[in-house]
């Protein structure tokens, strides 16, 4: 994978409805912060509003989990007044932030609870200690699949990184940004605040949304191209069975290809989602073996002009009108 330039991380237009501005320069007052990758760049935009100038190290349409630095990059991660990302997610990214000595910095890894997910997540057995009641969370659990607990049996180490999927630990790591940024910038900690109030206000909503949408539905298994939507499938008592692990470079193994062959007919599983970063060939050769549907369902790493809306909020919603379909809701 090419090395990101900076030129184009520091220029060009960002195709989100958020990031606009991309281009038009450091304005008089703003401070800088350097993001990692979409999310992060989201939450930047969002809490700091015009206060702050947003630089992302990954340009949309490239593969966060391969991203490589310019020195240049690096050169900037040491002057940024802030910095957000993701510890465990871009390990470039980690070195790089860690030899920084950058003084304000947010790991939205350490905002919320991580967990280790594998190629299976049955949401069924987790409580996430939200609000929602277990009579919320759907049906019965799969009598064909081994009780683990929210966890996965793949054999991956490392917590899954792909938090954001999940509104309600977005909401967290929005109000840890905020806090971030206001020590980076007292002068303007109210609006900080202000704005992150309203951010996961915004993200109660779409919890809510997930909720009542996915409710009374036909089926709780969904299969995936990687194992993304681990939390969110905890979230909303669903189980997610993905292709490969974490890391959406990987190949399946014949036992793992075997085996979803199995829970698609024990679990009347409709439809395989692929992504639109990552290859979605071996989802869609395992639709074609199944005679089963092809979908999207975003893991919302990047916006390119392939994804189904321009900003977070609208891929998720784009989301979850795929989930509702797959799973048949009424």
């Amino acid at each position: 994978m090419p090395a990101v330039a900076v030129a184009a991380a520091l220029g060009l237009v960002s195709l989100s409805a958020c990031s606009s501005d991309q281009d038009a320069g450091h304005k008089a007052g703003q401070i800088d912060v350097i993001a990692s990758f979409y999310p992060m760049e989201f939450l930047a935009r969002q809490i700091g509003g015009d206060h702050v100038h947003v630089t992302g190290l990954t340009k949309p349409g490239q593969e966060p989990h391969d991203l490589e630095l310019r020195p240049q990059q690096v050169a900037a991660l040491e002057k940024a007044d802030a910095v957000v990302y993701l510890k465990g997610l871009q390990p470039a990214v980690d070195t790089a932030v860690k030899q920084s000595g950058a003084k304000h910095v947010v790991d939205a890894a350490s905002l919320t609870s991580m967990e280790k997910h594998g190629t299976e997540v049955d949401g069924h057995h987790h409580s996430t200690g939200d609000n929602h009641s277990d009579e919320d969370k759907g049906h019965e659990g799969h009598e064909g699949h081994e009780g683990h607990e929210g966890h996965g049996h793949g054999e991956e180490g490392g917590d899954d990184p792909h938090i954001w999927l999940d509104p309600v630990k977005y909401a967290e790591v929005a109000k840890g940004v905020a806090k971030t940024l206001a020590e980076a910038d007292p002068a303007h900690r109210a609006d900080y605040e202000k704005n992150a109030a309203a951010l996961t206000g915004k993200l109660g909503d779409l919890d809510k949304k997930f909720a009542d949408g996915l409710r009374n539905r036909a089926s709780d298994t969904f299969i995936t191209t990687h194992a993304a939507f681990g939390y969110l499938a905890e979230r909303y008592g669903l189980t997610e069975e993905s292709i490969s692990g974490i890391d959406p470079e990987s190949e399946p193994s014949a036992a793992r290809i075997k085996n979803l062959h199995k829970l698609a007919k024990d679990h009347h599983v409709s439809t395989v989602f692929f992504e639109t970063i990552a290859s979605p060939a071996t989802a869609k050769t395992l639709a074609g073996d199944l005679g089963l549907k092809t979908d999207v369902l975003d893991p919302l790493e990047g916006i390119t002009d392939k994804s189904k809306g321009h900003d977070y909020f609208e891929v998720m919603e784009s989301n979850l009108a795929a989930l509702q379909k797959a799973l048949g809701t009424k």
